[in-house]
């Protein structure tokens, strides 16, 4: 398929399954952008950062937490707002904890970041120990409440905090051997700090849940003996889409249109941050084989934030169902061509916008004659 691309952003497209079988044609447009300065406007970065086409994380896959999802998700019912960054002391004067702040539209999430810390088995009970200071911490799932209790050595008595399993601080066994020293959480929400390690406290980050964690894995639908021998390759009946969304519910927005406000507390070393989101349509129109085509305007489903790299990215997506097969549609249009363009191709011709490429383009035929 032929993919035409008018835009400075990166594009790419990829084929996802219906559940009626059929496949869906999903077209993938991601722009980078420099975080701008006070009263500016954010303009493309260079070089604009490639599609990804498979998850990356902040170490090894499946025990540590997601960096970055794949691009391709077929279809996202909302925006996901993400952040890959750090939180700053104030003033850069090491502080113990800090109050982290990022408002994107309707977006308002809070939360508080601490040195590192430490459980602490006193005579009568555990206590969080004493935060120690900081001037950068780096924000991450991996530093949210969470992980893996298996310091007994019955296995039968391990156990994993599925809100957050590549977390620390979680112990559901509370004998002081095991507990004594070991690492607390660097996050925390406001009105609920981490006090216990057999707490149910809910893992406070601003990046994509793990794809196998809750709540994420069960919109992922059943793959029992039923679906394996009656339903694949198509997906489980009770298969959710909202599977597709990588970000908590709290940082799942509308579709943004462009001029929303972002802002970003002790997310910066500046300490406050902000700026609005640069308004862009992204048409696209997919030309059918028979001479039809369909135009459509790509939504913008995902944002993320990296303030640390003084960049964000954000991600349009559109769709079409394939009648038979992707060989129906020969080309896809990314952005907007002139009306010479149009009318060259109304007419079966090859559209040449001045006679320096029609001369060019003369010269490699002749060449290639020869």
């Amino acid at each position: 398929m032929d993919l035409l691309n008018t835009t400075p952003m990166q594009a790419g497209y990829t084929l996802s399954l219906l559940p009626n079988g059929n496949d869906l044609l999903v077209i993938v447009v991601k722009g980078t952008f420099k975080i701008p300065e006070r009263g500016k406007l954010a303009g493309y970065a260079e070089p604009q950062k490639q599609l990804l086409e498979a998850d990356t994380y902040t170490g090894e896959a499946g025990f540590s937490a997601p960096l970055y999802e794949l691009d391709f998700a077929p279809f996202k019912r909302h925006c996901d707002v993400l952040l890959v960054g750090s939180a700053y002391a104030p003033r850069e004067k090491p502080v113990s904890r800090v109050e982290v702040t990022l408002r994107l539209g309707p977006l308002l999430k809070s939360f508080a970041v601490t040195g590192d810390r430490f459980w602490e088995s006193g005579n009568i009970a555990i206590r969080p120990g004493y935060a120690g200071i900081f001037d950068k911490m780096p924000i991450s799932y991996d530093r949210a409440f969470g992980g893996v209790d298996d310091y007994h050595k019955n296995m039968d008595r391990h156990s994993v905090f599925m809100k957050n399993p590549v977390g620390k601080g979680y112990h559901r066994e509370m004998s002081r051997s095991f507990v004594d020293g070991s690492p607390m959480p660097n996050t925390e929400e406001l009105k609920r700090p981490v006090t216990m390690p057999n707490g149910n406290y809910t893992p406070v980050s601003f990046g994509s849940l793990g794809r196998g964690w809750e709540p994420r894995l069960k919109l992922a639908g059943t793959y029992d003996k039923n679906w394996r021998d009656n339903i694949y390759p198509l997906p489980p009946p009770d298969f959710d889409s909202a599977y597709f969304q990588a970000a908590p519910v709290d940082q799942q927005i509308p579709y943004p249109k462009g001029g929303e406000r972002v802002f970003l507390e002790n997310l910066t070393p500046e300490g406050h941050t902000g700026f609005t989101l640069p308004a862009i349509d992204v048409p696209i129109v997919f030309f059918y084989k028979r001479g039809e085509s369909v135009k459509k305007n790509a939504v913008l489903d995902t944002i993320i934030l990296e303030p640390d790299q003084g960049l964000f990215t954000a991600t349009w997506r559109s769709f079409i169902p394939l009648r038979e097969h992707i060989l129906e549609i020969p080309q896809v249009l990314i952005g907007r061509k002139s009306r010479g363009w149009w009318r060259a191709r109304e007419m079966g011709k090859t559209y040449y916008p001045s006679l320096q490429h029609l001369a060019r383009e003369k010269r490699i035929t002749s060449a290639e004659k020869d």
